[in-house]
């Protein structure tokens, strides 16, 4: 592929932040934007000045275009890139990648027999810092994995889940879930990549301060394939926002990172210490505009696994993050809600 990757992008609610992510992105154009939405799809048009489908249809018979970016409600995911990968067209599928693991199966074989590429929006693990963690554990820096425990105190204010196009989010039919499946799922994707595969689950959720159908919090107890055991806390109640919080220890070292930034870093050469927390190291600072406004975020990590497609194409390799190995994440999510509801220890 010698032009430039022509990407589109669906659903233009956290559609707009594709937009805006490949325009800064090498190798690839937005070519055009789709939304039923009329108003919404004017507003990108306009401001990308690029063609807009209001039919679905219509887009994947537009030429112009290689690859989509899948942002529709989560529980569509894989309704629309099934669609998408029989047009013969490369996919950026929004997290989660669906929010049931059928559904996952059935992409993943629309996507194989098709022969496209699909690159997952996880993009935490194209963060430099969280590469060199994982770099330093596979590199047995850490050991034996003992102990793995994540937390993500966000906020989320009430009118994120009203409103026209926001009353889908916080419901187990389209949104999967609350704060674990929709906030929670770069977290718990961090800590199974980081301490490995999940063997079994328990856990407690509830509705403490929003009026949604799914959870706004959630504790669980992780086992992990290793025998490690961990502990996860998810929550959209908490003002002020706090981080997103790992500590991982093992037989040989461990780490704390709050954030972007290390707290603590004992793994590896003392050389090798001192240069992380050199880079890493510092005070945290809060994103509280995301409290309000999910959309106010960065956009370099979509940036990052929309480039990463482009160059899996070009190099006739997989995207760093398949639908493989977005699949255990969401196995993880509905093992948990599967714990909460039964009061039991649902294993993998």
């Amino acid at each position: 592929m010698s032009k430039e990757l022509g990407v589109a992008v669906l659903g233009l609610g956290m559609g707009m932040h594709h937009c805006e992510a490949i325009t800064r992105a090498k190798g690839v154009t937005l070519a055009a934007v789709c939304d039923h939405d009329e108003e919404r799809l004017r507003a990108a048009v306009t401001k990308y000045d690029v063609k807009g489908h209001l039919k679905f249809k219509d887009l994947l018979k537009d030429s112009s275009i290689d690859a989509v970016c899948v942002c529709t409600e989560s529980g569509t995911h894989a309704k629309f890139g099934v669609r998408v990968a029989e047009a013969g067209k490369h996919l950026v599928m929004e997290k989660p990648v669906e929010i049931r693991t059928d559904r996952i199966d059935a992409l993943q074989e629309a996507v194989k027999q098709a022969r496209v590429k699909c690159a997952c929006v996880l993009q935490s693990r194209l963060d430099p810092l969280n590469a060199a963690i994982k770099e330093a554990i596979d590199a047995g820096h850490m050991g034996n994995t003992i102990g793995a425990h994540a937390c993500l105190p966000w906020y989320r204010a009430d009118d994120y889940y009203s409103g026209p196009h926001g009353s889908w989010k916080g419901t187990w039919k389209l949104d999967g879930g609350g704060s674990l499946m929709n906030q929670g799922i770069h977290t718990v994707d961090l800590l199974q990549w980081f301490a490995g595969p999940v063997k079994s689950v328990f856990g407690f959720h509830g509705v403490f301060n929003h009026k949604i159908e799914a959870e706004d919090q959630a504790v669980a107890v992780l086992r992990f394939k290793s025998g490690a055991l961990g502990t996860l806390y998810t929550t959209t109640c908490s003002s002020p926002e706090g981080s997103q919080r790992f500590h991982l220890y093992g037989t040989k070292g461990s780490f704390i990172k709050s954030g972007e930034k290390l707290e603590l870093y004992e793994m590896g050469p003392q050389k090798t210490r001192e240069n992380m927390l050199k880079m890493h190291g510092g005070p945290v600072q809060r994103a509280d505009a995301a409290a309000k406004d999910p959309m106010a975020l960065e956009t370099l990590g979509h940036t990052r696994t929309i480039e990463d497609l482009a160059n899996a194409i070009r190099e006739k390799r997989d995207p760093i993050v398949t639908i493989d190995g977005a699949r255990h994440s969401v196995e993880i999510v509905l093992g948990v809600y599967k714990a909460c509801r039964t009061g039991k220890e649902v294993v993998l």
